[in-house]
């Protein structure tokens, strides 16, 4: 692959781009694999010349989930695009990127005249402490055309997880999640119990047992409010082991929730900068941190639950959300205690830690990095929220992120697209839809269930979806057809077929959705 036309470093965030000898920084470049050498930095651009063409679209990833977000766009030389890009045009398809498990925060712009791949390698908000150490920031590899935009970008994505170990054969991960109809609220063991039986009751007997998620809400102190994890609700989750086994017995698997780098309380170990709980988020390079997040899966496992949620690490570590980090990911100058580490390297480290406790547990990634959580969870949820109570978020998230990140399931992990909702307040119609759509993906497939809402054409359509799913999904595979067109395809290639799916309401999309 072609070296870049040029580089430039920038050591402090607020400093200017400048060459790597003026910062004192040695950049070098072997089979597309990156070497920073510094005793500071913050940032390293490198700068591919070359022209595209004018009608050429452009699509990237999200740092983690979607939102709802994921185009192709025409060029936007300011756009941000995580981890990787394509360009489509009449020309045909090529594209850059990173391999999974950088040492950095990659991005790249691109604009009619070539493209650029920008590293952050800050800690915190700061320059990271290098002092003279030499760090391999990333592995940059080419895509070329391989006969459509949609088999080039699968074709991508391979590419890039060519390091990561063998992914034993999947199983289809497929279970209850009450999330979207208790919303942390007003469930107890007997609530959990009863989404249990129905996630079993509907998969009528399949050999794959679906899993049954106690999500946010079991514990005190109230909804994500953080650990420690040692006991559930008193009076309402007295016997987290004996829900687990009670779940067990049922015919399900049970699974469970939690916050890894919150507590309830002001900490010594919390880190310093921006964050809406001060005080509370903890710094994932103080040993003692990683010490408890290991306790907490140990205790997990000893208590019979054989899938693990983890969530909200991402806003914990950065004080932002996907759509606020942008290009500076976080605001202020601080460190973490290790400022030796770029961010990368401390969150890559923080999710190893994980997945060493958590053994055999299967882990869901939410608000995880995609590119970093890539092979170090089992299964990622690529978008934000869907929704029990508002229809517009479950198209334009759930929707959006299967079409534009499909290509990644069983690659860098299982994709979950978020819960299939079946509650009075969103339209079953449409819901019935999401639900076949995803079934036939092949992708995680939950459910929040809510009893009120189960009726004879609910359960039969459930029925049908989730014995799909359990199946694996369509063998042959599914393609959105418009989605170069189209945030939200309606036009999906199943097989030999077409199928046709109308997201809309009578009005249309909400724009206040």
């Amino acid at each position: 692959m072609r070296e870049p036309s040029a580089v430039f470093v920038q050591v402090d965030p607020s400093g200017e781009l400048v060459a790597p000898a003026r910062a004192g920084a040695v950049i070098s470049w072997s089979d597309g694999a990156v070497e920073v050498t510094a005793q500071r930095i913050s940032r390293v651009a490198l700068r591919w010349s070359e022209k595209l063409p004018s009608d050429a679209l452009i699509l990237g990833d999200a740092w983690e989930r979607s939102y709802g977000d994921l185009q192709w766009r025409h060029q936007q030389p300011e756009r941000l695009l995580p981890w990787y890009f394509l360009a489509h045009s009449a020309a045909g398809t090529f594209g850059m990127g990173v391999d999974v498990q950088p040492n950095a925060f990659c991005s790249w712009t691109v604009d009619g005249d070539g493209f650029t791949l920008w590293l952050d390698l800050r800690n915190g908000g700061g320059p990271t402490l290098l002092d003279g150490r030499t760090l391999t920031a990333a592995t940059v590899r080419r895509f070329e055309d391989a006969g459509t935009p949609w088999q080039t970008l699968h074709a991508a994505v391979a590419s890039l997880s060519t390091r990561l170990p063998a992914r034993p054969e999947p199983a289809p991960v497929v279970g209850a999640n009450n999330w979207y109809y208790a919303y942390g609220e007003n469930f107890d063991e007997k609530a959990v119990l009863k989404d249990a039986s129905t996630i079993v009751e509907l998969a009528d007997g399949h050999p794959v047992k679906p899993f049954s998620v106690v999500d946010d809400g079991w514990y005190p102190g109230g909804i994500a409010s953080g650990g420690p994890w040692d006991r559930g609700t008193p009076g309402v989750f007295d016997d987290l082991a004996g829900t687990a086994a009670a779940i067990k017995a049922i015919g399900a698997r049970p699974g469970l929730w939690f916050r890894p780098l919150l507590v309830r309380e002001p900490n010594s170990s919390a880190r310093p900068g921006p964050h809406d709980k001060p005080g509370r988020a903890l710094d994932p390079t103080r040993p003692e941190v990683l010490e408890t997040v290991r306790s907490d899966l140990e205790r997990f496992r000893s208590w019979g639950f054989e899938l693990v949620k983890h969530d909200f690490s991402t806003y914990d570590i950065f004080g932002n959300f996907g759509p606020a980090m942008g290009s500076r990911l976080t605001t202020g100058d601080w460190h973490f205690h290790d400022p030796s580490r770029t961010t990368a390297e401390i969150v890559l480290a923080f999710y190893r830690e994980i997945r060493a406790a958590a053994e055999d547990v299967v882990l869901i990634g939410c608000n995880t990095v995609g590119h970093l959580a890539a092979g170090l969870v089992d299964v990622q949820r690529t978008g934000d929220d869907t929704s029990g109570r508002d229809w517009e978020r479950t198209r334009k998230m759930g929707v959006n992120t299967l079409a534009f990140r499909l290509p990644q399931h069983n690659r860098f992990f299982t994709v979950d697209a978020d819960c299939v909702p079946c509650t009075p307040q969103t339209p079953w119609e449409l819901n019935e839809r999401f639900l076949d759509l995803v079934a036939r993906s092949g992708t995680a497939l939950f459910l929040s269930i809510d009893p009120a809402a189960r009726t004879e054409r609910t359960d039969r359509a459930l029925r049908d979806g989730i014995r799909l799913a359990l199946s694996g999904g369509d063998t042959s595979g599914i393609e959105p057809v418009d989605w170069l067109v189209n945030t939200t395809p309606n036009e999906w290639r199943a097989g030999d077929g077409t199928i046709r799916y109308d997201w809309s309401q009578p009005w249309g999309a909400d724009p206040i959705g």
